[in-house]
């Protein structure tokens, strides 16, 4: 071999150890790598007391992983005032006893939950790179092979939490008055935003706050996959903050950049974190999570470590 054929191959043995030492990490390492992501929003009133939010989303659970289930449990050391669950909680036909061990120590605490579609459907094999072509689209119709009832039952009775799929609710948490908008998975087109503005008129109209006098109302949006239709209609509805998951953050991504891909169509450098989402002179705050787990079939992060939120709203300086 010359020279220069030795050194391609040995160019090329470099290249091929670097991607095996990369997905080693990926698979092995990083998407086990749970983190908390700390967020700080002065958003309510002057003389309001400040609200912890845990945010949780795809969790993509299967029942063997303990140490996801062991972090999730170790989250309520935070003690949050209200726990909001932006979906895609199941990732196996028996994963709702992983979810079930997961959740158990928030019993009783305020949550709110929206569907994702892998709440309905098992994983399957896919191909990773379709998604640099857009969003996925299945071209047969599938059946739901996932328990969703028995995931509700848990939620909504045993927890305590809010069905916000395509519903409203005003709730009022510690002295303040909270509306939450919710839509089903806008990924499977679940959503029905031309009824939201009458639901939330509606709500309007009949809720009876604990004292009468005027006060501020946060809205709070929470919606599984953050398409751009579903965060303008929000904002329309006077959202301040929107809480949405869905895109992994790209789960694969380049140091220092933003998403390859986001499986939806925000843009890629929203797809994780605290920015402004803004719809013509109106704006909110969006909060999107890297969420938690991957489907089995794609067991691989990189420089996108798994996470949850912790969001802190404290009051307006009046500074």
């Amino acid at each position: 071999m010359t020279s220069a054929g030795r050194a391609v191959a040995a160019a090329l043995g470099a290249t091929a150890a670097a991607g095996l030492a990369t997905l080693a990490w990926g698979v092995a390492v990083e998407r086990n790598r749970f983190t908390v992501r700390h967020e700080t929003l002065a958003v309510l009133e002057p003389d309001a007391r400040p609200i912890t939010i845990l945010h949780l989303s795809d969790m993509h659970m299967a029942p063997w992983q303990r140490a996801k289930q062991d972090f999730i449990r170790s989250l309520a050391v935070y003690e949050p005032d209200l726990v909001i669950d932006t979906g895609d909680n199941l990732g196996h036909t028996e994963g709702l006893v992983g979810v079930r061990r997961a959740l158990e120590p928030f019993a009783g605490a305020v949550g709110v939950f929206a569907h994702g579609s892998n709440d309905y459907f098992g994983p399957v094999v896919k191909n990773p790179f379709a998604y640099f072509s857009g969003p996925s689209r299945r071209s047969t119709p599938r059946t739901p092979n996932l328990d969703t009832a028995a995931l509700d039952h848990f939620l909504v009775d045993d927890l305590g939490w809010f069905d916000l799929n395509n519903r409203v609710r005003a709730i009022e948490l510690k002295g303040t008055r909270i509306e939450l908008l919710g839509t089903a998975d806008a990924h499977r087109g679940w959503d029905r935003l031309g009824e939201l503005p009458g639901a939330v008129e509606e709500m309007r109209e009949n809720i009876e706050w604990s004292t009468p006098e005027p006060r501020q109302v946060l809205t709070i949006g929470v919606t599984h996959a953050p398409y751009r239709r579903v965060l303008d209609a929000f904002v329309s509805q006077g959202a301040d903050l929107i809480f949405a998951g869905h895109t992994h953050g790209g789960q694969v991504r380049i140091p220092g950049r933003p998403a390859l891909v986001t499986n939806c169509d925000i843009p890629h450098e929203q797809a994780q974190g605290l920015s402004v989402w803004r719809t013509g002179a109106r704006s909110a705050f969006l909060e999107v999570s890297a969420g938690l787990g991957t489907s089995i079939y794609a067991p691989v992060r990189f420089a996108c470590p798994p996470e949850a939120i912790v969001m802190t709203l404290t009051p307006v300086s009046l500074d």
